[in-house]
């Protein structure tokens, strides 16, 4: 089942279609242009990874503090992670970026073409918060190291996590991140 609709309820349509009769007084007939587009639908739709039907963009840290909700944005390719938020002129308080590399390892960060002051929290694949730099400096090429090996790198705008008390052993929930057992 994929988001409520099973992909032999997809095929099976889609092999209706092949076998309409092709015939310009028929309206049940398929234009090419049609069938193309039924059938494009219909292979985004049976290949479409089951974690669409999840939330990617919510993201919770629990702190001594208290829940902190963020609106995420999830880069998980080189192409995106390299681009990260250069560029970008404003983020909201409750906004960020969550990095994904998909395996724990040492990662190291810049803030080339960055124009906002960022805090990066350094994250393991279990959830837990390893390291925070706080207040990174905008179109600083400086290198920000993970200080050991992360899976995640979440982005927030500068000085949030202080304001928020957000600090290593916090706990982060996200439908990508597997909790501590």
């Amino acid at each position: 089942m994929l988001c409520g609709l099973s992909a032999a309820s997809l095929l099976e349509s889609q092999q209706k279609d092949r076998f309409a009769v092709s015939n310009a007084n028929n309206p049940l007939s398929k234009t090419p242009r049609r069938r193309l587009f039924a059938g494009a639908l219909a292979a985004m739709l049976v290949g479409m990874p089951l974690a669409a039907c999840s939330d990617d963009s919510r993201l919770v840290i629990h702190s001594e503090s208290g829940e902190h909700a963020f609106a995420v944005e999830v880069v998980d390719t080189p192409e995106s992670r390299a681009q990260g938020l250069m560029y970008v002129q404003d983020l909201a308080p409750d906004a960020g970026m969550l990095f994904d590399f998909k395996e724990e390892r040492p990662v190291s960060f810049w803030m080339r073409n960055t124009f906002i002051p960022l805090d990066m929290l350094f994250i393991g694949s279990d959830g837990v918060v390893k390291n925070v730099h706080v207040n990174a400096r905008p179109h600083d090429e400086t290198s920000i190291p993970s200080q050991g090996p992360v899976q995640f790198v979440l982005e927030i705008p500068g000085g949030r996590s202080v304001e928020l008390g957000i600090a290593a052993g916090d706990r982060v929930e996200h439908d990508r991140i597997e909790p501590a057992q």
